[in-house]
This record gives C-alpha cells, sequence and structure tokens, in this order.
C-alpha cells in the first residue's frame, strides 16, 4: 500500500490548486456595484487623450490638406470646382472628401513629389538647372497623380456597377410584380446588399423623403454614375412614369435586355483572349521553348561541334 499516501497527497495539492484557480477567478470577477463603480467613476479624459486616440491621418494630414485647399481655393476657379465634385460623386465620394479637401490633397501631393524630385537631384550631384526641372517636374507630376487615381477609382466604380445591375434588376421585377411600388422597391435593393449600386439607390431614397422629385432622383443617381446602360434604364422609368406605362413590364423587358447584354460582353471578352495571348506567347513562351529546345545546340557548335569518331 505505498502508493496510498502519494495519491492522497496528489489528490490534496488537486484540491488546493482548485480552491486558489477559484478564489483568484473570483477575485477578478468584479460584481455589479463594482461595475457601476468603474463606469461612473473613469477620470475624464483630456482634450489631448481624445487627439491622441484619433488616426494620423486625422491628427495630422487632415488640418495640413485643409489648409492648403483654404489657400488653393481662392484661386482654383469654379468652373474647375464643380467638376472635381462630379468627379468625386461619380467615384462614390471616397473617404468623404469634398472638393476642397481634394484641392489641398492635390496640393500636398505636389509639394511632396516636388521634394522628392529635388533630393534625388541633390542625391544625384545634379546640375542646379536639372534640380529646378526636377523640382518642376515632380510638382506638376505630383498635383496630377490625385486626379489619375481618381479618374481609375470612377472607371473601377463603374465596371462594379455595370456587373451589379442585372441581379438588382430582377430583384426590382421580382418586387414590383409581386405588388411593391417601385419606391418600395428600389429600397429592397439598398437593404439586401452593401454595394455601390446599393447605396446609390439608398442615396435617392433619402433625397425622395426630403421633397425631391422622383424623376430628378433618379437623374441626378444616373448622373452620379454616368453609365450608358444605367442611364437608359433611368430614361425607362422616367417616361413608363409619366405615361403612365406599367413599371413591372418595363422592368422586365429591361431585366432581360440586360442579361443579354451581359452575355454579349462575356462573347465579346471570350473572342478577345486568342489576340490578348498573342503577346505573352510571343515573348515569354516561344523564347523559352527555343532556349530548351535550341540551346543544347547552340552550345554544341559554338563549343567545337559534334565530336564524330
Amino acid at each position: 500500500m505505498p502508493l496510498l499516501p502519494l495519491l492522497i497527497a496528489v489528490l490534496a495539492a488537486f484540491a488546493i490548486l482548485m480552491v486558489f484557480m477559484g478564489l483568484a477567478r473570483s477575485a477578478k470577477t468584479p460584481n455589479t456595484t463594482e461595475e457601476r463603480l468603474q463606469m461612473y467613476g473613469v477620470k475624464p479624459r483630456t482634450l489631448e487623450e481624445i487627439e491622441l486616440q484619433q488616426p494620423f491621418s486625422e491628427r495630422a494630414l487632415l488640418p495640413l490638406i485643409r489648409g492648403l485647399a483654404r489657400l488653393l481655393s481662392r484661386t482654383t476657379p469654379q468652373r474647375n470646382v464643380d467638376l472635381i465634385r462630379h468627379k468625386l460623386d461619380l467615384a462614390g465620394n471616397p473617404n468623404n472628401w469634398s472638393p476642397a479637401d481634394f484641392v489641398g490633397l492635390r496640393g500636398l501631393a505636389a509639394v511632396l513629389v516636388a521634394i522628392l524630385g529635388t533630393t534625388l537631384g541633390y542625391a544625384l550631384r545634379m546640375d542646379p538647372f536639372m534640380v529646378i526641372l526636377f523640382l518642376g517636374i515632380g510638382g506638376i507630376l505630383g498635383y496630377y497623380f490625385p486626379l489619375l487615381w481618381l479618374n481609375r477609382v470612377i472607371r473601377a466604380r463603374q465596371h462594379r456597377v455595370q456587373k451589379q445591375l442585372p441581379d438588382a434588376m430582377d430583384l426590382l421585377t421580382i418586387s414590383v410584380e409581386s405588388g411593391l411600388g417601385f419606391d418600395a422597391a428600389m429600397g429592397k435593393v439598398a437593404d439586401k446588399w452593401n454595394n455601390d449600386l446599393s447605396r446609390a439607390f439608398g442615396r435617392a431614397l433619402g433625397e425622395m423623403r426630403i421633397g425631391k422629385l422622383r424623376r430628378e432622383a433618379l437623374r441626378d443617381m444616373a448622373a452620379r454614375i454616368e453609365l450608358p446602360d444605367f442611364s437608359n434604364f433611368i430614361a425607362a422609368i422616367i417616361q413608363a412614369d409619366q405615361l403612365g406605362i406599367s413599371i413591372g413590364k418595363v422592368l422586365r423587358i429591361q431585366s432581360e435586355q440586360m442579361r443579354i447584354k451581359r452575355r454579349q460582353r462575356a462573347e465579346e471578352k471570350a473572342n478577345q483572349a486568342p489576340i490578348k495571348m498573342l503577346i505573352p506567347l510571343a515573348f515569354l513562351v516561344f523564347p523559352s521553348i527555343f532556349i530548351i529546345l535550341l540551346g543544347p545546340t547552340v552550345v554544341i557548335f559554338m563549343t567545337g561541334g559534334f565530336n564524330v569518331p
């Protein structure tokens, strides 16, 4: 029976360990009174602490961009401001930028790229004329880089909307044919998805709730996307509403046309695939095959040819 004392000792140690773990856990778990004291007894944060909790872009970059925006907006024509506002709407209002913020971003990018070009010129020990040239080229490139990026965002958004449109048309058609009004069907699209098209429908619904006419809200929505298929769809809906035609039939016809156009675009891209494959075949695949097949023969001829006994 020599194992009995050892077993009793192990069990006693395990029991003591469990007791201490339970006590520690109960000590870490505050009761309701302590939770309320912690909730109301927290020291209020200072303004500096609140500012330090914000991201670096909001603490440092955003004030700098807005300062440059106030400086540049005085010299920017109103026509350019309206054009920038329209482009921001086409891009889906990225980061909730205003036209002044985007103008400030372009100014900041121009300054940074100009400084980078000047530093590069000094690092390469160029002539003062070349350093000034790098300064000017960097400023011009930096000023237009944000605009190029914005145009790229616009094209990407339009491409996404074009892919999302047939599914949204199907949902609109089903909703209207089941007895809902067109506004309620738009609300279904806005609630079901969280993409560019659903947000556009949600914005149009918000404008209609504050008093804008439906046709004006729909026209503004089409202008914020500038996609031919979507503009044709909005024009058909407005015309059906004005002439008293059944919107369900119009939606059914538009939905079928969207499906046909999507299939045609897919066939067009499939027909373009062989032509696009010529470049990698000519410059990547064929040279590799020639090197593998003819490389050993070329090496043998360069080293003296075949040794025939």
